[in-house]
């Protein structure tokens, strides 16, 4: 059984963090256009005095500074958000490749397959997970034109992932956590339209299909965490008057953060958790 090799894995971490720049800068048009209805095949121009972007004035993070934050023709300001939804992409990236990558057991071509379909399965999550966050903390949405494609995508990748190494549980813990998430937030809906919204709910299906996929420590903790770290935030406002008990704060950030908690420690946390009530 072979691992990847570091010089192997160095080159992946840097084509990954390359790839995050470019889907970073298109997430940028993504999270401006879907709310508005914009089509995303557009042409990108200024919104101030409505020139065309040039390709040389569009490179992620580079054309921002050099650009010194402004237009290049009316010198109107550029928000700092572009290029810092293209370093988190790029960051994101980074990272998920390198927690799935640096720990594979490589001892097939289909475990190759299998962890590249995994990486790219993972990489769209991140990807979608940044766009609504802020889609959601500036307009209290999760548009379906994103989410549901989500359920697809994510299907068809981890599907092909497990097929390849004959890992049919955890289609089954997929299968399990795609429906029970999206039943627990549909009840949650049910009791209290005004607490939950329809977006919510979808979110919570594709949330469930992924987190199911790594297993079940991993779907427990990510569905938990988002109510645990909601609800800190939620108490921090109330403490600080920043809120009041009926201010709407958006939930889907707090399920998207709980479920990468879910992603990244889950099982480890659900081992721990467990090991302080099992003794041997």
């Amino acid at each position: 059984m072979t691992g990847v090799s570091p010089a192997v894995l160095a080159f992946v971490l840097v084509f990954a963090g390359l790839f995050g720049l470019v889907i970073g800068s298109f997430l940028n048009v993504v999270i401006y256009r879907v709310p508005a209805g914009i089509p995303l095949t557009r042409e990108s121009r200024c919104p101030h005095c409505d020139e065309p972007v040039r390709p040389v004035e569009n490179i992620p993070v580079v054309s921002w500074l050099v650009l010194r934050g402004r237009c290049a023709g009316c010198k109107a300001p550029i928000s700092a958000r572009y290029p810092i939804v293209e370093l988190a992409t790029a960051l994101a990236f980074v990272g998920i490749t390198w927690y799935f990558v640096a720990t594979a057991t490589l001892d097939s071509t289909g475990a190759v397959w299998s962890l590249v379909l995994t990486v790219a399965a993972f990489l769209y999550l991140a990807s979608i997970s940044i766009a609504l966050t802020l889609i959601d903390l500036d307009t209290h949405r999760l548009p379906n034109a994103i989410v549901l494609p989500a359920y697809a995508v994510g299907a068809v990748l981890l599907v092909a992932a497990s097929v390849l190494v004959g890992d049919l549980d955890a289609l089954v813990r997929a299968a399990i956590g795609m429906a029970a998430l999206y039943a627990f937030y549909f009840i949650l809906r049910f009791v209290r339209p005004d607490g939950m919204g329809g977006g919510d709910v979808k979110l919570a299906g594709v949330l469930g299909l992924y987190l199911g996929w790594l297993g079940w420590g991993a779907l427990v903790v990510g569905a938990f965490g988002a109510f645990l770290l909601g609800g800190i935030f939620g108490i921090g406002l109330l403490i600080t008057r920043r809120a009041g008990r009926k201010t709407a704060i958006p939930f889907g950030p707090w399920m998207i953060l709980g479920a990468w908690v879910g992603v990244f420690g889950g099982e480890s946390l659900s081992r721990w958790y467990l090991g302080l009530f099992i003794t041997a």
